[in-house]
């Protein structure tokens, strides 16, 4: 086929021309061609486009005859692709003229006074909608994204924006486009009203919402910046507000919105009827229920007299149809019906329960775990294949799973079996994370100051669930070389079993003008037999071969040692050195039911652990009992609550050796103070120098909120804090006026090689000889 054809002559052509012409005038109707047999098709106004690309739809080839219901389609189909603003087709003879004009490419977008959004951002959104550079200029598509960036700076509160887009040829039939931008200032809520509360003062009502007028943090927040979702969402908090206190019939009559001529200020006004509060009459259960009414009605949480809470009715359905999957009913149908009494103002329920057909397990599948076996996972589940489908062994299935500490993410679905209606499957999918550490570097602690420190650890090896570590500590108080190998299925029924090997040796604390050594060395086997699903017991064994070096007075190189370790390398040496051996039996229980090891929101932790040393040059028993509680007060705020108490004794005439002790101060008992720093008088040194006791008590209480910009990840999360201790010599009573306190704030991160904490913190009640300490951080705390 040719592209261009010889051209016929000039006058025949014009004759033709004339003749239709006068043909048109004369008949009035449209122009037409009489058919005719293609010799060439020639393409005219190419730029970009390829001759071949209008070739390919055309619906007329060389050789075929041409008609105008041919040259319509052809002109529509052109058209259709989005590439010409003009299409005509001339007919020269028996040549076809297809002649073009093509729409410009664009040739870059760029955005001028752009700060609320990143512009990488937005170019990468034109571009997945077609207004991006290279593609084919649209003046439609251009308004829309004109008008979709305005109303993206109206739901950030800024009313005041202008926007003008400016497009600018370029060579070789381009266009430049530019949104320039003019941010205006933010619209902020001048005043909320809510009009028609009888029950609630405004004060309490506006403090549900999330929009708000401005205060000491909105600059951040922007909650005092207007959208309608927030809006949406507030109307939505006032209704279970109310209908959480007994206004079953609670209505948002009205919300008005206005902002100022100069766009500002903006006024919003929620118009209210409250109606009568009415309180709960009859419950009734109705439906199968096997046998088990009373145990169902036991878990419906409104009872007769009770204020109406829709909160309190929905729980109660949930936990009845959540009661009806653990006995294999997955698809329970519950539905509680209201039966309203206006002249009592009372509300009777009648509870339907449809259980269905019960279902049970056909397969149990993972998915995700690209390093960890199968088994590992397989043998925290307690729901089984071909068993019957119970809702809360699922759940505790997922949550052992979770407290694993592998995954990074740990979820659970149930979906139907296709074509069955009593058959589910059990899908887990898991997104793992690194288990293994490799660590050779320096570290900085505000209490023990440069830390060297190196250790391979990998808590999942090789998939199998074992861990294996080896570390290296040589900060300036501890230094610590351990090996160390758990294996939590020692045996197939749960019993995990440890090993340690270790040599630590502790010097005084940075606060302690006194100097001393204590090198131990040592080992022990440790075997966790689970009682319970959430609870464990352990047994264990070791030695320890410990040796205490003290100084006297004018040594050149140390401090002359505390009195205390004077007096206990008298009793257990030769005056300067004591070399002392003793076997440690350990029995503790712990219970473990929250929903996460790092990043707990609910649950319980306890442990009880008691030390005795029985045979030996040492005889000695300590008893730690530590107590965590976490409860989500909110969507994202977290209460935690930590209590320790601590004691430790000597006996058989032995006095407790002082290596032992307790210490507190710093992250980990009391923030605020220099870490290991309190105690009472019997506890420290002449000159004042800590040297920790034999009992302690520690509590802690924290609020816990999302980071701002970290959605709902948990890992990083910042604090609040109130924190109470002390430590009590040998023979001391713990006394609730000697505790230390003091509150403050800090941030919680979940980072690549550890928790780390970092607090800065006031003391409440510091006496004179406290040592205070604001800033703190460390590595490696867990609560």
């Amino acid at each position: 086929m040719k592209l261009h054809s010889e051209r016929f002559s000039q006058p025949l052509f014009a004759r033709r021309l004339i003749a239709i012409a006068a043909f048109t005038l004369c008949t009035g109707h449209a122009l037409a061609v009489e058919p005719f047999t293609v010799k060439d098709i020639r393409v005219e106004g190419i730029q970009r486009t390829e001759a071949g690309t209008i070739f390919s739809y055309l619906p007329v080839r060389v050789g075929e005859v041409y008609t105008d219901e041919k040259g319509a389609a052809a002109i529509k189909a052109l058209y259709a692709t989005g590439f010409f603003k003009d299409v005509r087709i001339e007919v020269e003879g028996d040549v076809l003229v297809v002649s073009v004009e093509e729409r410009p490419a664009i040739a870059s977008v760029d955005f001028s006074g752009v700060k609320e959004f990143d512009k990488d951002q937005l170019t990468k959104a034109l571009k997945e909608i077609g207004l991006g550079e290279s593609r084919i200029f649209d003046k439609a598509l251009l308004d829309r994204a004109e008008q979709e960036l305005k109303r993206q700076y109206l739901s950030r509160g800024l009313y005041g924006v202008q926007i003008t887009t400016t497009v600018t040829p370029v060579e070789r039939n381009r266009v430049n486009i530019n949104f320039v931008v003019d941010e205006g200032e933010v619209s902020r809520i001048k005043q909320i009203n809510i009009v028609g509360n009888k029950a609630f003062s405004d004060s309490e009502l506006r403090g549900l919402l999330n929009l708000r007028t401005p205060g000491w943090f909105t600059w951040y927040t922007k909650a005092d910046q207007y959208s309608k979702q927030k809006l949406t969402g507030d109307i939505e908090t006032l209704r279970s507000f109310y209908l959480n206190r007994g206004y079953l019939e609670m209505q948002v009559e009205s919300t008005q919105v206005s902002i100022t001529p100069d766009k500002k200020d903006i006024y919003i006004t929620i118009n209210i009827n409250e109606g009568d509060k009415f309180t709960v009459g009859d419950v009734k259960l109705e439906g199968e229920m096997f046998g088990r009414e009373q145990e169902l009605k036991s878990l419906v949480e409104l009872k007769k007299g009770d204020v109406y809470s829709g909160e309190k009715l929905a729980e109660s359905v949930k936990k009845i149809s959540e009661r009806m999957g653990n006995f294999g009913y997955a698809f329970a149908n519950v539905n509680a019906n209201p039966e309203i009494n206006r002249e009592k103002k009372e509300v009777g329920f009648t509870v339907l329960i449809d259980p269905g057909k019960r279902v049970y397990v056909r397969r149990i599948s993972i998915a995700g775990n690209t390093k960890t076996r199968d088994e590992v996972i397989r043998r925290e589940f307690r729901q089984f294949e071909d068993s019957w489908y119970d809702g809360e062994k699922i759940r505790l299935s997922r949550d052992r799973v979770d407290r694993l500490g592998y995954f990074k993410e740990v979820n659970i679905e149930t979906p139907e079996v296709p074509g069955s209606t009593d058959q589910v499957d059990v899908n887990m999918t898991v997104a793992e994370k690194p288990t293994g550490n490799i660590l050779l570097g320096a570290g900085f602690s505000s209490s023990e100051k440069l830390t060297l420190t190196g250790s391979i650890q990998q808590a999942n090896a090789f998939g199998s669930g074992n861990t294996l570590g080896i570390d290296v500590n040589t900060s300036s108080r501890n230094r610590t070389i351990a090996v160390s190998q758990t294996n939590p299925y020692f045996t197939d029924d749960g019993v995990s079993r440890s090993y340690e090997l270790f040599l630590r040796t502790t010097r005084p604390p940075e606060v302690n003008s006194g100097d001393y050594v204590v090198r131990t060395t040592g080992g022990n086997v440790r075997f966790g037999v689970p009682f319970s699903e959430v609870d464990t017991v352990f047994f264990g064994l070791g030695v320890e071969k410990t040796r205490v070096e003290t100084f006297a007075a004018g040594d050149p190189n140390h401090n002359q040692s505390p009195e205390l370790y004077q007096t206990y390398v008298k009793d257990f040496g030769d005056g300067t050195n004591a070399n002392t051996t003793s076997f440690p039996l350990t029995v503790a229980w712990q219970r473990d039911s929250r929903d996460s090891a790092l990043v707990p929101s609910v649950g319980r932790y306890q442990r009880a652990n008691f030390e005795i040393a029985p045979v030996g040059t040492l005889k000695y028993y300590r008893a730690i009992y530590q107590h965590q509680y976490f409860k989500p007060l909110f969507r994202t705020i977290t209460l935690a609550l930590n209590g320790e108490l601590d004691y430790g004794h000597g006996f058989g005439g032995k006095p407790y050796p002082i290596f032992k002790n307790f210490y507190a101060g710093g992250i980990g008992s009391v923030r605020g103070y220099e870490g290991s720093s309190l105690g009472s008088a019997a506890t420290k040194a002449t000159n004042g120098d800590p040297l920790g006791g034999t009992s302690r008590i520690i509590a802690n209480a924290e609020l816990q909120f999302p980071f701002p910009g970290s959605g709902n990840d948990r890992t990083l999360r910042w604090f609040t804090y109130l924190d109470g201790g002390n430590v009590f010599g040998e023979g001391e009573k713990i006394k609730m006026s000697e505790l230390r306190y003091s509150a403050g704030i800090g941030i919680s991160w979940v980072s690549p090689i550890g928790p780390l904490k970092l607090s800065y913190g006031k003391p409440l009640n510091a006496k004179p000889e406290d040592r205070k300490q604001a800033f703190q951080f460390q590595l490696g705390t867990g609560f």
